[in-house]
């Protein structure tokens, strides 16, 4: 077994160049997937869903029945998430899925009275999380984090473009 010379190691990286506990890529990145974690511990063993399943199910709840496309421009997930996603749900019955006759490529997603009852159970435990993260938080200070969070989101839309073709049919 060979062992590494430290001559041959990589260089320190330049400290005027990234510095990834201060990139807010990466910062948002970690932010949304510890959040995601918390929650998920919430409903992960008591219903047997997946983060991508939970997002899906709030879509709907929020929204009513709406198109996989519709899904995966709200949650940012890539088309086999959602796909998959929805598969396991229709599967569990919480959802169902109806082909459009018109257009069989497109079909609806809605929650069904079964999804809807564990929706209606994980809703509480979602927003006290929620109050958990921002207690402390001024109604001012909310406020402000509300109104950057939105600039941050149009600004990252304005970087992202059009649908760059990973979205695809429904």
């Amino acid at each position: 077994m060979d062992s590494l010379d430290p001559s041959d190691a990589d260089p320190i990286p330049d400290r005027d160049g990234l510095i990834l506990d201060r990139f807010l890529p990466y910062r948002l990145s970690v932010l949304a997937n510890t959040v995601s974690r918390a929650i998920a511990r919430l409903y992960a063993d008591r219903f047997g869903i997946t983060i991508p399943e939970w997002r899906v199910l709030a879509i709907l709840g929020d929204s009513g029945p709406v198109t996989s496309a519709e899904i995966r421009d709200r949650t940012a997930m890539d088309k086999v998430q959602v796909s998959r996603a929805i598969q396991r749900l229709v599967s569990a019955r919480l959802v169902s899925r109806r082909t459009d006759p018109a257009d069989r490529r497109r079909a609806t997603i809605a929650m069904t009275g079964k999804g809807a009852g564990v929706y209606r159970e994980i809703v509480p435990l979602a927003l006290s999380r929620e109050a958990i993260l921002l207690d402390g938080f001024s109604d001012d200070e909310r406020r402000v984090l509300d109104a950057l969070l939105n600039r941050l989101g149009d600004r990252a839309g304005a970087i992202a473009g059009p649908d760059d073709g990973i979205g695809g049919m429904d």
